[in-house]
């Protein structure tokens, strides 16, 4: 029988106290308290539950490829759902480049507040239900990271429109700092597959079988940049800088995003995603009046596994610009500062859980994480790579979670490239998700 929220809590405790035979009532056994304690909490939440008109959810998995915050809402039977993430990062960088330069002056240690997050969702019935990310970044930037509807007719089929996670790798869904190794998301996931990668949309998902799959239609890159959007364009670093961000982004181009993954095994996923999209947005070349399409392929393959205290991780992942003489021109790129016409990278990571057998919630989780990626792999005629943009990283490290919810990382990442110019750092981020 539910208990009405009406029922003020004194009177539950009294109702308790009464039902707990007299001469337990005299008892000063800390244990007996302690069990009273316990029941009084309990019904204290289920008032709480009655009062939101939702249920109050632990954060501790995930949901349809979300991050366990993120996907809250997926698990309430009505109403709303609240949730979050945050994370604090420490930097201490080298004095040295790998070359045995002093480095930059410009690059001092730091520790930031680097995001702070509010995930508000609502839940109308069975079928469609709103989810937002609410994004506080370095304490003062205030982004909307998603924002959508979903409405599902069938566990094999979804509809999802509005402010969308484009659903490729690893990290751009899953990218709350419990669920990932590593103080810093990897480099390939950043310049080739540029989380936090966000457009509007539309598009369908769900799974059929041992599959989960999510396509969508997407408002494309900007790969040239300095429009209403605030997008930077594509550069000789990689594709980051197109991102628009939903932000009054330039629809000339749409772009098709997809994902297939095997998720019938617990434990392990296999999958591949790919996006293709021209990004000029009709824009001519201003000496002869043509017409620039800088068409983007972006493609990867990735696995996940997590079994006994494992966990074991691998991407690759590669792009394709078309275009790049234009697009050069456009932007005003030259010499070593141009678009890569093709861009590549890769990375294997392991860690173990010491604690598993140990008999505590406690988790400790030594790890290492080997990249390289090259986001300059090839240049149109005329122009030259950088060969600081061929890059490896090595990152070895510990992860600290006294429960899943809640994490410390230390880790050192020794960076280098063909340039010789690498600046490596010892790093520190505390996370949490709820």
């Amino acid at each position: 029988m539910r208990i009405r929220a009406t029922i003020p809590s004194a009177a539950l405790a009294a109702c308790l106290l009464l039902s707990v035979p007299a001469a337990a009532q005299q008892q000063t056994d800390s244990a007996r308290l302690a069990a009273v304690e316990r029941q009084l909490q309990a019904l204290t939440r289920e008032l709480e539950r009655q009062t939101l008109g939702a249920e109050v959810v632990v954060a501790d998995t995930a949901v349809l490829g979300f991050g366990p915050a993120a996907s809250k809402v997926y698990r309430v039977g009505q109403g709303v759902s609240i949730g979050g993430y945050g994370e604090i990062v420490y930097n201490n960088y080298a004095s040295e480049l790998e070359n045995g330069d002093l480095r930059p002056a410009t690059t001092r240690d730091v520790i930031d507040a680097l995001r702070g997050i509010l995930y508000v969702g609502y839940k109308f019935n069975d079928k469609l239900l709103l989810n937002t990310e609410i994004e506080v970044e370095h304490v003062r930037e205030i982004f909307l990271e998603f924002a959508y509807l979903d409405y599902r007719f069938s566990d094999a089929f979804g509809a999802r429109a509005g402010l969308l996670l484009a659903p490729m790798g690893l990290v751009n869904e899953l990218h709350e700092p419990p669920v990932f190794l590593g103080t810093s998301r990897p480099l390939t996931e950043n310049a080739i597959i540029p989380t936090t990668w966000r457009e509007n949309g539309i598009g369908v998902f769900g799974g059929v079988g041992p599959f989960a799959y999510r396509a969508y239609a997407l408002s494309s890159f900007d790969g040239v940049g300095n429009a209403a959007s605030g997008a930077g364009g594509f550069s000789a670093g990689g594709i980051r800088g197109g991102r628009q961000r939903g932000a009054n982004a330039l629809s000339e181009d749409f772009g098709l995003v997809g994902r297939l993954d095997y998720v019938g095994t617990p434990g392990l996923l296999i999958g591949a995603s790919a996006f293709t999209g021209e990004t000029a947005h009709n824009r001519t070349l201003p000496a002869t009046g043509a017409e620039v399409g800088g068409r983007t392929l972006i493609w990867d393959l990735h696995a996940d596994f997590k079994v006994a205290g494992l966990d074991l991780r691998a991407l690759v992942a590669g792009a394709t610009v078309d275009d790049v003489i234009e697009l050069n021109a456009l932007r005003g790129l030259t010499g070593a500062g141009s678009i890569g016409e093709e861009l590549g990278g890769w990375y294997v990571q392991a860690g173990y859980d010491l604690l598993r057998a140990a008999g505590t919630t406690h988790q400790l989780i030594p790890y290492a994480r080997y990249e390289a990626l090259n986001t300059q792999k090839e240049v149109p005629a005329g122009f030259t790579a950088n060969p600081a943009n061929d890059r490896t990283v090595l990152t070895v490290g510990a992860a600290w979670k006294p429960i899943p919810e809640a994490v410390l990382k230390v880790d050192y990442n020794k960076h280098s490239n063909e340039a010789d110019t690498g600046l490596s750092q010892l790093s520190v981020a505390l996370g949490y998700l709820f």
